[in-house]
């Protein structure tokens, strides 16, 4: 059987000048097989019919036309699945069909699509003017199993990625707010050193609204002074098509493929602390994806707009007036403050990560900003001074599961309950007290050695480990020894 390449290269030969039977050598070939070759003048890949019969009878002869073909018909989406049809054809014809045929009616039902099937959704490649449009988004990075100092990290990444050059840049998140995209959208246009004509996003709520009327979303007020401050247009893709931010899209993938490995390479998915691990993965963006990009970003950049004069703060700001409770409201989520701001007006500045309370321009306090489903953040130190006057207000408190630091205590207080039945909130209120001085460490390395020990425990057993009595040491006054006395016994003779 003569190969493609044989008579590639018997051709090759010939066409050299070699004589018919060097070439025949050449290629392999009797030098009569050559020339029935040469006259052919074709390579036998060429010369072979396709095949049009069967080599086995088809299972689905004789219910194609009757039960199968009408089931498609009235698939107007395309969405009814082989499994499903040969399920029905097997309850119908009981003993005349199984599970290995199932590859066959996929591959009948694959080609009755493709010629009489519904019209399937196009999709068209588009051309991107430099400096015209940069795609933004954020993408859920926790499957990459990154942890910081041995604890599970989860995060996002916010991307913007301009849809010419294919320049990305990155930066971590914890949740798709207003703060977090005005932040990350800021950093990669000062990087940039520019200005796009167009921001094209979805429509998340940090940007977009629902239109009660419509029932269609329209871009917040907040959101669009940020893009009329940069002097940009919005350009939004609509609900559930995430297939028309295929430009970010793209770069979400292309950024995880290339985290993914650069983490397999470098031998640990564990970080010291967010900010190296953000590092790490901004290098690797670098290095994989821009320096490819690094000849048409020269292009872009001049194309792009300049930037104004200042940047935007990237933080939202809400007036609050602490309440009874000494709490504060804001975006429906509750934050504790220190009692003594009870009644007072505070001005809140809600960061991507961070909260920041002042009162009357000074910075009160600073605390981690609630995100996804928790509601409620309560410090202890900010409520216990009244609380330990109060125990019986434990029991029943709105915000009592915030009052365990950590799972130590949590684990202390049901352990009390065992042991002090009642009396179990007023020992613990008081250990919390104890706890606030400040001495949470001490006191909760005395928890964990009283727990270990499984007996019963209350509030001085912890204070005796945590804070321990100075011992007292009488102080002794031994008077100066008079001298004279010993002159006297001298002059008297003594021996």
């Amino acid at each position: 059987m003569i190969t493609d390449e044989q008579f590639r290269l018997l051709k090759k030969r010939r066409d050299m000048g070699e004589t018919q039977e060097t070439a025949a050598a050449i290629a392999g070939m009797s030098e009569r097989t050559a020339r029935n070759w040469e006259k052919k003048g074709v390579a036998p890949s060429q010369t072979k019919k396709p095949r049009t019969w069967r080599t086995r009878k088809d299972p689905f002869s004789g219910v194609w036309e009757k039960e199968v073909v009408p089931l498609l018909k009235a698939d107007e989406k395309g969405e009814l699945r082989a499994t499903t049809v040969l399920q029905e054809l097997e309850e119908r014809y009981p003993g005349q069909f199984q599970e290995g045929q199932k590859r066959t009616l996929q591959r009948r039902m694959s080609d009755w699509r493709a010629l009489h099937g519904p019209e399937r959704e196009v999709y068209f490649a588009q051309e991107h003017p430099p400096g015209r449009e940069a795609a933004v988004d954020f993408t859920h990075m926790s499957d990459l199993g990154v942890t910081i100092a041995g604890v599970a990290f989860a995060h996002l990444l916010f991307a913007l990625r301009l849809s010419f050059s294919g320049w990305t840049w990155v930066q971590v998140a914890f949740s798709e707010t207003f703060e977090a995209l005005v932040r990350g959208l800021q950093g990669a246009l000062w990087d940039l050193g520019g200005c796009t004509e167009v921001v094209r996003h979805d429509n998340l709520s940090a940007a977009t609204h629902e239109l009660k009327k419509s029932g269609g979303r329209h871009l917040t007020a907040r959101f669009r002074s940020v893009l009329e401050h940069y002097g940009v247009d919005s350009t939004r893709i609509r609900p559930g098509k995430s297939h028309e931010n295929g430009v970010v899209e793209k770069g979400h993938d292309l950024v995880k493929s290339a985290v993914a490995q650069a983490l397999l390479l470098r031998g640990s998915r564990d970080f010291a602390s967010p900010e190296e691990y953000e590092s790490f993965v901004r290098s690797v963006v670098e290095r994989q994806l821009n320096r490819r990009a690094a000849e048409k970003l020269l292009v872009e950049r001049e194309h792009l707009r300049p930037l104004p004069s200042t940047s935007l703060p990237s933080y939202t700001t809400h007036s609050s007036t602490v309440r009874k409770w000494s709490t504060i409201q804001v975006n429906a989520r509750t934050y504790s403050v220190p009692s003594r701001l009870i009644g007072r007006q505070v001005k809140v500045r809600q960061h991507p990560e961070v909260v920041e309370v002042y009162y009357k321009d000074r910075l009160i306090e600073t605390m981690p900003r609630l995100l996804g489903d928790r509601l409620a953040r309560i410090d202890y130190r900010h409520v216990i001074h009244s609380l330990v006057r109060k125990p019986g207000a434990f029991a029943r408190y709105r915000y009592r599961e915030e009052l365990f630091p950590s799972l130590v205590f949590r684990q202390a207080y049901d352990a009390l309950r065992r042991f002090r039945g009642e009396r179990a909130d007023i020992e613990y209120v008081r250990i919390l007290q104890l706890a606030a001085e400040p001495l949470e460490g001490p006191v909760e390395r005395a928890l964990e050695q009283l727990l270990a020990s499984r007996s019963a425990f209350d509030y001085a057993a912890v204070k005796e480990i945590a804070k321990p009595e100075p011992v007292h040491v009488p102080a002794l006054r031994i008077p100066s020894p008079n001298l004279a006395v010993y002159d006297a016994m001298l002059c008297a003779g003594a021996p």
